[in-house]
């Protein structure tokens, strides 16, 4: 009986030690721009080592202002080492593969889920909030999001075709989040007519001839930086989509998953609407 007993206490201390919770990162390096976006809303600023040096470029970031005052690194194995973290999220291969001596004194190296999408925005925050020490953050970030796009009301787009065109001539196809915020407004995404792959280029002409009904364009490509921005100011466009039915999206919204990809899919849904008042008023 004795025995017994002590075999049920033996067995009651490896099921305590098996469910004792990793210990919380208390120095934690991103080197991946997507996990900027996500860590500086799940983890506590004392916990972030740093960001990338993307992560306070404001056409990039979705974050910019929250990171102004975050350090960051160029991503080099070198600087990382110094900063002695206890987590890196996203580290590139051969920055992985000098780090890893580091497991054995305690150093985890992240990889967020790979994926396109909303499910898949929310299977990064799930897995960085649970890395970082505060899961309950993450899911008040997915329900915040949840909720934004569940404002944003039902879809404008009726089916009709928007291309999203960027410098030099590229053209976001299907499989993107670009392509779920089109199909979230009710926008066909004119790649995935022409069967375009996820990225490809377009020349004026070919898009002239496309005559899509809406030009999805980067606020930053507004003003003529460059001749890869040159190119979107040309006549031929006009031509091809009148510049009423041009719409303008912050690249720093869907160049990463996270929340701010509601967002992105408020502010295309309420171009949209705008151009059909207007396009009502006129008619009336």
């Amino acid at each position: 009986m004795r025995s017994s007993r002590i075999v049920l206490a033996l067995a009651s201390l490896v099921l305590l030690g098996a469910a004792r919770p990793a210990p919380v990162p208390r120095r934690i390096v991103s080197l991946n721009l997507c996990a900027d976006q996500l860590l500086v809303g799940l983890a506590d600023r004392g916990q972030i080592v740093a960001l990338t040096e993307w992560a306070r470029d404001p056409e990039l970031s979705a974050i910019a202002r929250q990171a102004r005052d975050l350090p960051f690194t160029h991503r080099s194995a070198e600087e990382v080492m110094a900063l002695r973290p206890d987590l890196v999220i996203g580290a590139p291969f051969q920055t992985r593969a000098v780090l890893a001596p580091l497991k054995a004194q305690g150093l985890t190296l992240l990889e967020l889920p790979r994926g396109e999408g909303v499910a898949a925005i929310e299977a990064s925050i799930t897995t960085l909030a649970a890395a970082v020490g505060h899961p309950e953050r993450g899911t008040r970030m997915i329900a915040q999001m949840r909720r934004a796009l569940a404002a944003v009301g039902p879809p404008p787009g009726r089916g009709r075709v928007a291309a999203y065109y960027q410098r030099q001539g590229y053209l976001t196809g299907t499989g993107t989040l670009v392509d779920e915020m089109f199909a979230r407004v009710g926008l066909v995404n004119l790649a995935g007519r022409l069967g375009r792959p996820a990225l490809s280029q377009l020349s004026l002409e070919e898009m002239a001839l496309a005559r899509p009904d809406f030009l999805i364009l980067e606020t930053g490509t507004r003003a003529v930086a460059d001749r890869g921005t040159a190119a979107l100011h040309h006549p031929l466009l006009d031509t091809a989509v009148p510049a009423a039915r041009h719409l303008y999206i912050e690249q720093a919204q869907t160049v990463c998953g996270s929340p701010a990809f509601a967002d992105a899919v408020a502010s295309l849904a309420a171009q949209v609407r705008a151009v059909d008042r207007a396009a009502a008023a006129r008619r009336r």
